[in-house]
């Protein structure tokens, strides 16, 4: 029996893509979006809720009956400089405590590259990292089986990406460097079918340079370093 697996942001640019490897993949994705989010044309046909995340009735209304929740919701640039605070802290805050009432344990967080860094020229905005890593801790402490993941600066590149390999590592070993966004969103459909990533802060960039592996693999061998 396929998974019902709900991706909040799903309208956003690695949340789209995230739905579309689901999709491939033979999983029925439930997407949970804003009022007024705009939907890539594809997913029209997908399972949609809307809602306001702080609408704690809404939200769990939205995540009943799934097997797990993607989070891909992420402060967008702009004037609000409290926008991080609301959707990378109590946002993700908000959806593990819906998790929790709910009975679902599976939860892949999409973070970011040197998330609780104070030293960073991101901070500039609202110190986003800061608030994503108070986001993480949220999930960490949660009891849930959890992962973050941590990918580098994003990318739209949707060319030649089959033989190019994703760099994991543990949290805070890597600072710069970028991955595309659908390689992004292939890392979560697998995290999600990989139990060794529970309970794991991955950070991942990638390279055409890089061999391509599996990430079961790529778990290995970090253990075997650390």
């Amino acid at each position: 029996m396929n998974r019902t697996i709900a991706i909040s942001g799903a309208s956003g640019k690695t949340g789209y893509r995230i739905a579309e490897e689901l999709l491939q993949a033979g999983e029925q994705p439930r997407l949970l979006l804003q009022p007024s989010s705009v939907l890539a044309e594809q997913l029209n046909g997908c399972d949609q809720r809307r809602l306001r995340f702080d609408d704690r009735a809404a939200l769990d209304d939205a995540l009943a009956g799934c097997d797990a929740l993607v989070i891909a919701t992420g402060a967008r640039p702009s004037l609000d400089l409290s926008a991080p605070m609301r959707v990378d802290a109590w946002g993700v805050q908000r959806q593990v405590d819906s998790c929790q009432r709910l009975g679902i344990r599976r939860v892949v967080l999409v973070s970011s590259l040197c998330a609780g860094r104070w030293r960073h020229p991101l901070n500039l905005f609202g110190l986003i990292l800061v608030w994503k890593r108070v986001g993480e801790q949220a999930l960490e402490s949660s009891g849930l089986d959890w992962t973050v993941i941590r990918p580098g600066g994003l990318s739209e590149r949707e060319h030649e990406l089959d033989g190019e390999g994703i760099c994991y590592s543990d949290p805070d070993q890597q600072e710069s460097n970028s991955i595309p966004r659908r390689l992004v969103a292939r890392c979560c459909l697998e995290t999600l079918n990989t139990p060794a990533s529970i309970g794991k802060i991955l950070e991942i960039t990638s390279s055409a340079e890089q061999e391509p592996m599996a990430l079961s693999e790529a778990l290995a061998r970090i253990g075997a370093v650390t």
